[in-house]
């Protein structure tokens, strides 16, 4: 018995040091291989109206390619729009300051993402700058709603498009005066 014993303690010593070399491994893929001591890469900002299913950590991307990562997400309180702090890595820091941004699906019901659109000013964005043009997320559910309830010609709503409402049914303030009619 004795002459086995080394044997099994061998056995479960090279066990164990495989189990800390995948937890290793592991650890690594999780963090991307950044360990949190930053500095490459810069922030830049843009507002949203609908984020949809945007998270932070979400991948930023031009033309399929990450370029960096959505780092932080909050409300504006005055203007309740979604600000959206997207870190871009120092490699792509020559973005043109026209830049646009939308929030983009990978496939039907994939991850969302930041797509950026570079435009052609010569000036580059820099830290702390903000993307004006931007294009919010496209709720698919409200989408196919719209699309299965249009109320079209061939399913008995109004030519004109189910979203005008009888004139009786508008308030009078939301009514548009007849513009025939003389403004005293």
């Amino acid at each position: 018995m004795s002459s086995r014993a080394p044997r099994i303690e061998f056995a479960v010593g090279a066990f164990l040091l495989l189990a800390l070399a995948s937890l290793l491994v592991l650890a690594l893929a999780s963090t991307n291989g950044k360990f949190g001591f930053g500095g490459d890469h810069y922030e830049i900002t843009a507002r949203f109206t609908n984020l949809g299913p945007l998270r932070a950590n979400a991948p930023v991307k031009i033309g399929g390619v990450a370029i960096g990562h959505v780092s932080g997400i909050t409300l504006d309180p005055v203007k309740l729009d979604s600000v959206v702090t997207l870190a871009i890595d120092d490699r792509y820091s020559d973005l043109p300051a026209d830049t646009s941004a939308a929030i983009l699906t990978s496939g039907l019901l994939g991850e969302s993402y930041v797509g950026l659109q570079p435009g052609g000013d010569p000036e580059p964005l820099k830290e702390g700058d903000a993307i004006f043009l931007t294009q919010s997320s496209v709720d698919l559910i409200q989408m196919v709603g719209k699309y299965m309830f249009s109320g079209g010609p061939d399913n008995g709503g109004n030519a004109a498009g189910a979203d005008e409402a009888p004139a009786s049914d508008v308030p009078a303030y939301l009514q548009e005066s007849d513009p025939a009619s003389p403004t005293e």
